[in-house]
């Protein structure tokens, strides 16, 4: 007889770059254990699936020397490098009585976290400076934009640049024709960014995804170690606020660290709970 909760999972909703609940961008954390170990990849997507948020983050025990895999899914496959479910990740670890500074290793290298004054926590991820680059065909059409609207790329995330924060807040994307944009290869979605309007806030940006099945995502960790190195530059200065404007929104604070982009946040959980193990990449659903 199989122990009781033995294909569950314990899992956790933590929104993300935000110091309210219900803010911020939510992520899932399938909390690490025996069972969430021994996930094979299909049932990682299809529990990311099953959770429906931008994405859901499977961190790995620690090992004997406190190191932690880490990996990421949207709903529709796994990406290289997140930001809010990396912060989301620590925060449910802290939570359940991990000590910081936590240690990650991830398909984009190592990606340190720890513990600041008041709570907030630095993550510790690589900068993806942009360069400027052709505009792909059809992409500032489908952002309703002109066509001369500047366009630049880092390895995972493009910038589009507009002069003003309205401009950005006005953006109403065609979303079919805009994930049938060919991006740059690696390329996960685009951020639109401006100055920001407030003293305090250093730029704003948006970003939109549905290459990798986010249509707008809320809170977006990884664009900002491309914005980040770009407005260090643009501005001047290396210590940057920036404010993402979705309709739920996000704060982070931006540190660009030479090769290196510390991002600064707070999180919250909202949710507590368990979740079974979908079946193995050899089962499948039974209908009805």
């Amino acid at each position: 007889m199989r122990e009781a909760g033995a294909d569950l999972l314990d899992y956790r909703v933590v929104d993300a770059f935000t110091q309210r609940p219900f803010a911020g961008n939510p992520a899932a954390v399938i909390l690490p254990g025996a069972a969430s170990d021994e996930l094979d990849d299909r049932q990682r997507q299809w529990l990311a699936a099953e959770m429906n948020l931008s994405e859901t983050a499977f961190p790995s025990p620690a090992d004997d020397s406190g190191l932690r895999r880490l990996r990421w899914f949207t709903p529709s496959t796994e990406v290289s490098l997140c930001g809010h479910a990396t912060l989301a990740t620590a925060h449910a670890l802290l939570e359940e009585g991990a000590e910081s500074p936590l240690r990650f290793h991830s398909a984009s290298g190592p990606l340190p976290v720890e513990e600041e004054e008041g709570g907030r926590l630095r993550l510790d991820f690589p900068a993806d400076p942009p360069e400027p680059l052709p505009t792909p065909e059809g992409l500032m059409r489908a952002l309703g934009l002109p066509p001369d609207t500047p366009f630049l790329s880092g390895s995972r995330c493009a910038l589009v640049l507009l002069e003003k924060e309205a401009a950005v807040l006005a953006v109403e994307p065609d979303q079919g024709a805009l994930g049938r944009v060919a991006l740059p290869p690696g390329v996960m979605g685009v951020s639109v960014t401006a100055p920001g309007s407030e003293a305090e806030v250093d730029f704003v940006s948006r970003f939109f995804g549905p290459w990798v099945g986010v249509p707008e995502d809320p809170v977006t960790g990884m664009a900002h170690t491309v914005l980040g190195p770009y407005w260090a530059d643009e501005l001047g200065q290396s210590e940057l606020e920036a404010r993402q404007r979705s309709r739920r929104g996000g704060q982070i604070g931006v540190r660009v660290k030479g090769d290196r982009v510390h991002l600064v946040g707070t999180a919250v959980t909202v949710a507590r709970g368990r979740i079974r193990v979908p079946p193995t990449a050899a089962g499948s659903w039974r209908s009805g």
